[in-house]
């Protein structure tokens, strides 16, 4: 009885150990979005149509601080 306990302790130990690490979460540096420089002129566009180049002249609110609100009811 004692060696099954032994066992389920060191069972338990490597599991523990040998768990996979969670990814790391992105930082906004890690997002590579083209952005407009100083003069460059806006295009604009009523409707749908393709574009042969694309520029962001801004971007959402990206959260540098954890939400730590509860999502359940």
């Amino acid at each position: 009885m004692i060696w099954n306990i032994i066992l389920l302790v060191i069972s338990a130990a490597l599991s523990f150990a040998n768990r996979p690490k969670p990814p790391a979460p992105a930082k906004l540096s890690d997002f590579h979005l083209p952005q407009i420089t100083e003069g460059t002129p806006q295009q604009v566009v009523f409707g749908d149509c393709w574009l042969a180049d694309w520029m962001i002249l801004g971007y959402g609110n990206y959260r540098t601080r954890p939400i730590k609100a509860s999502g359940g009811k």
